[in-house]
């Protein structure tokens, strides 16, 4: 008897969508990659390589690809500026829609998605928050859902990535929304996560500096930044974003309850190894962001597309994407402008009386 599997294709080749491609090529079983675009050669000549010889079909336009014969759920890992437009092409074309985070950097762009995906309630559309799906913050999340810290109150989180001196960054910040929207949009949407997707924000303030890089100045960004958001239930979030970790990769979390604390990877180790020598004892980090979330991608793929098959609920819902989005561009117009933004409980802006 065969086994169906999920026909899936990959749009974007660049590194997160070469590590998709894979993903859904050799570790998801459910699954099929049937397909794959890019409009950059270079992409194209590794996927001739690593992609075409399991029979991938490989295309240089998107809306090509959406075309491929029985093709039914499509990997969105492309350019950030072009997310939330491959996204509601695929679901106009009735493809089940997986989509690299963030759904768009501005959150009436986002919203789109959302929009979109509504009049096709059959199909199954996510938005990828990696941190989601990893072990670890599973198991903290039904540690805190068990009572375990009482109630949470504070959350701390970081995503700080390591120094890039070839200037890497400061291109990619034209294009990337922002350090707020970029990289703390993870930490942002764990916040959603542990405090519940309903907590309405009250407030978001914001500093920053150019300490490696101030070039980054030009695109209004930062290589440090330090975000703090006030919800109306009484919690708080303080979120910390940087570009320049000597040693690897440091995404850590806190999640601070009135019984107790619950820390995630706040001691990064790449493995259980200690180095002893000269000078001291040691152990060495993660480098980059896939380092420490592989198999969390590798989990997300699987979950996906057992939802899409299978068709259970999604485990995190696509408004939440949009909610991030909304709070990193805040952080972000707050760092700019150096001025704390109010909200009302309805989520609309509202001027607060100066004491």
């Amino acid at each position: 008897m065969s086994v169906s599997k999920l026909k899936v294709g990959c749009a974007g080749l660049g590194r997160m969508g070469k590590r998709h491609a894979l993903n859904f090529l050799e570790r998801t079983p459910r699954a099929e990659l049937v397909a794959a675009s890019s409009p950059d050669d270079a992409e194209l000549e590794w996927a001739k390589a690593h992609l075409a010889p399991y029979g991938v079909k490989l295309y240089k336009n998107y809306d090509d690809m959406l075309k491929h014969e029985g093709l039914q759920a499509v990997v969105v890992a492309s350019a950030t500026a072009v997310h939330a437009d491959q996204a509601i092409k695929a679901i106009n074309a009735d493809k089940d829609v997986l989509c690299e985070k963030p759904l768009s950097t501005s959150p009436e762009i986002s919203q789109t998605v959302v929009d979109a995906a509504a009049k096709k309630p059959h199909l199954k559309v996510m938005c990828g928050f990696s941190r989601r799906f990893d072990t670890s913050y599973r198991d903290a999340y039904n540690k805190m859902q068990t009572g375990f810290i009482g109630s949470p109150s504070v959350m701390r989180s970081q995503t700080c990535d390591k120094l890039d001196p070839t200037g890497f960054f400061v291109a990619y910040a034209q294009f990337s929304g922002g350090i707020f929207v970029d990289c703390s949009i993870h930490d942002i949407d764990l916040a959603l996560w542990f405090f519940g997707q309903d907590s309405k924000v009250k407030s978001v303030s914001a500093v920053g500096i150019t300490a490696v890089e101030p070039d980054l100045r030009k695109h209004n960004d930062r290589d440090n930044a330090i975000g703090l958001v006030e919800f109306y239930n009484g919690k708080i979030a303080y979120f910390y974003a940087s570009r320049m970790m000597a040693a690897g990769q440091e995404d850590t979390t806190e999640i601070i309850g009135t019984k107790g604390k619950l820390a995630v990877n706040t001691q990064p180790s790449l493995n259980h190894v200690h180095i002893y020598d000269n000078s001291g004892i040691r152990r060495e980090i993660p480098q980059h962001y896939y380092d420490r979330f592989e198999y969390a991608f590798v989990t997300e793929s699987n979950e996906f597309t057992a939802c899409c098959l299978d068709n259970k609920e999604l485990p995190l819902k696509l408004e939440a994407a949009v909610q991030a989005v909304r709070i990193g561009a805040a952080l972000q117009e707050a760092l700019i402008t150096g001025k704390k933004i109010f909200f009302d409980e309805a989520g609309n802006r509202s001027e607060q009386a100066k004491l």
